[in-house]
């Protein structure tokens, strides 16, 4: 006889969107939340993460986390604090990463509510934070590590592997086994031609499919990254002007700073200062060090990579950098100009031609990184609308993504068809592409689920 729907799974973020990643696994009365993210982008997304889950936290026996992106991670601190008293489960690399990144992003929303009310732009009287520094250290002692190919059994008929997803430092694919079915979710994939990064771990059967689709309607840029990146150097230095790259702290700096190494050790480009300016990346770097075996890069490549940059740890130092009107090269978070010391680089550089803001992978909508590369001519940050004169360029290929046919490709290993495939963290269009296009090459049964509604998992 079959098995009875006693298995559920809720959508309660990602869906429909790129950000929030938050996956709800019932069985009977014991719940488990894959992925605990952040929702950014546009304002009616930011309000969710206002607004409580529809399961109490303290009902959770567990989180398991895919990687330490704050879409995946970045509501952590508000789980906990409401009442969770369960694990967190993930790879050392990224429980050594969220030490850093969840405190970072409660220190910004701390900063960032302080500045509004300060200079009174906020329509909240007074701004405050979603969460705070503390709030976000008071996560850490919740996590229980567990190391790729080691199976972790659970209280509630569930046993929980990791593979490597490719994506950033400890990313995962997570693969759970809950009573006698076996529930996939590939958590972000990479690509498998990332310079740091060893592509994402083959899997071969699955009874349910959770995959993302962020590149789902399209083809990363193929061409070289090095000879792209040598080229937006040349051509601002040329006009006498400064590259500004708001980059990701994990994984796409430390992908910035090998690529730049190799192209000064080449001769390829101008010799000019490069300063690491985000504290968060700083400590990124050095995490990206200690764990050796979870990048692509040899100890002398890493090294040579981590002792380029200048780094700048206070903020006089920062604002120092855009007073100095020699050419150089600042990296700052965030990667999407949502937040960070890289926005007071961007009011600075913005209104002049000479300089190129240069972004470094996918821009989810609603973001400023999206409204500029789409060609605003005008963004507001601090609650001022800032003239954009300066040249914008996205180096497409840089993406820690896998795109439509990547993505593809993977699935391909599976040696039967799920009995269901949920197409999620992807913009609608990017999600609805991608089911059409495993159904008409795969002809699997996808389905891009609706927010909050749960699925029965038979």
């Amino acid at each position: 006889m079959p098995s009875a729907p006693d298995l559920g799974l809720s959508f309660l973020g990602a869906a429909g969107t790129v950000t929030g990643s938050r996956f709800l696994l019932r069985h009977k009365r014991t719940r488990w939340l894959v992925d605990c993210g952040l929702f950014q982008g546009y304002k009616h997304l930011r309000r969710k993460n206002w607004q409580p889950l529809t399961v109490r936290p303290d009902q959770l026996q567990a989180v398991i986390l895919t990687h330490a992106h704050l879409d995946h991670s970045g509501w952590l601190p508000v789980l906990c604090r409401d009442g969770f008293k369960g694990k967190i489960l993930a790879t050392p690399a990224t429980r050594d990463l969220c030490r850093y990144l969840l405190p970072d992003s409660g220190f910004i929303q701390e900063k960032d509510a302080e500045f509004a009310n300060r200079h009174g732009f906020s329509r909240h009287h007074p701004a405050r934070p979603l969460y705070t520094r503390a709030d976000a250290e008071a996560v850490m002692p919740f996590f229980r590590t567990v190391g790729f190919g080691q199976p972790y059994g659970l209280k509630g008929r569930m046993d929980l592997c990791f593979r490597r997803a490719g994506h950033i430092l400890g990313a995962a694919i997570a693969e759970l086994e809950v009573a006698g079915r076996r529930v996939v979710f590939s958590g972000d994939l990479g690509h498998g031609s990332s310079a740091t990064m060893p592509a994402p771990e083959t899997v071969d059967r699955a009874d349910y499919l959770v995959v993302e689709s962020t590149y789902g309607n399209r083809r990363r840029d193929r061409t070289d990254p090095e000879t792209a990146l040598a080229r937006v150097i040349h051509e601002t230095v040329e006009r006498g002007g400064s590259i500004i790259i708001p980059a990701f702290a994990v994984g796409r700096t430390q992908l910035l700073l090998h690529h730049l190494r190799r192209l000064l050790d080449e001769n390829r480009i101008p010799t000019l200062p490069v300063y690491l300016d985000s504290p968060l990346a700083i400590n990124a770097t050095g995490v990206f060090e200690r764990h050796p075996d979870d990048h692509g890069l040899s100890q002398a490549e890493a090294e040579a990579a981590c002792s380029l940059p200048q780094y700048v740890h206070e903020p006089e130092a920062s604002r120092e950098l855009d007073r100095d009107p020699h050419p150089k090269i600042i990296i700052a978070g965030s990667g999407m100009a949502t937040g960070g010391r890289v926005l007071h680089h961007l009011k600075s550089y913005l209104g002049d031609r000479r300089h190129t803001i240069l972004f470094a992978g996918f821009q989810a909508a609603g973001t400023r990184g999206e409204a500029l590369v789409h060609g605003a001519e005008q963004v507001k940050i601090h609650g001022q609308y800032w003239p954009v004169k300066a040249r914008v360029e996205n180096l497409d290929m840089l993406s820690a993504h896998a795109d439509a046919d990547e993505i593809l490709e993977w699935l391909a290993h599976f040696k039967h068809p799920p009995r269901r495939t949920f197409i999620v963290h992807g913009e609608p269009d990017a999600s609805d592409a991608l089911r059409h296009r495993i159904e008409e090459t795969l002809g699997w049964d996808c389905l891009v689920p609706e927010p909050e509604q749960e699925y029965e998992l038979p």
